[in-house]
């Protein structure tokens, strides 16, 4: 389930910034040669489907983000790294042998 939220939520993205991409308050841009184009709606209501594009995608954007935190496996159902924590749990304990002790070297004589 999270998996596939997650899907939505990178599409989602993806429409919203080529949709922010595609307007631009100021006239001209990128959307100046598509309402060029197309006059069945108009520039009017073209940039009135675009701004209501943007809220409806950036609100199933939010909805999507709470969506996946609730659907987010709980500590108990989590599968990810078990089966190395039971690996760490079941090794036998490290041998331990003590140190060797420094040897001790001969003074060195100064009158040779």
């Amino acid at each position: 389930m999270y998996t596939a939220i997650s899907i939505l939520i990178i599409l989602v993205c993806v429409l919203l910034v080529l949709v922010v991409l595609i307007q631009n308050p100021k006239g001209g841009g990128i959307a100046s040669g598509i309402i060029g184009a197309n006059q069945v709606m108009g520039v009017k209501k073209t940039s009135d489907f675009i701004e209501k594009l943007t809220w409806g995608l950036a609100i199933s954007l939010v909805v999507l983000c709470l969506a996946a935190s609730f659907s987010l496996p709980g500590p108990d159902e989590r599968s990810f790294g078990t089966s190395m924590q039971e690996q760490i749990d079941n090794a036998p304990a490290p041998i331990t042998t003590p140190a060797p002790a420094p040897a001790e070297q001969p003074a060195q004589q100064e009158g040779n």
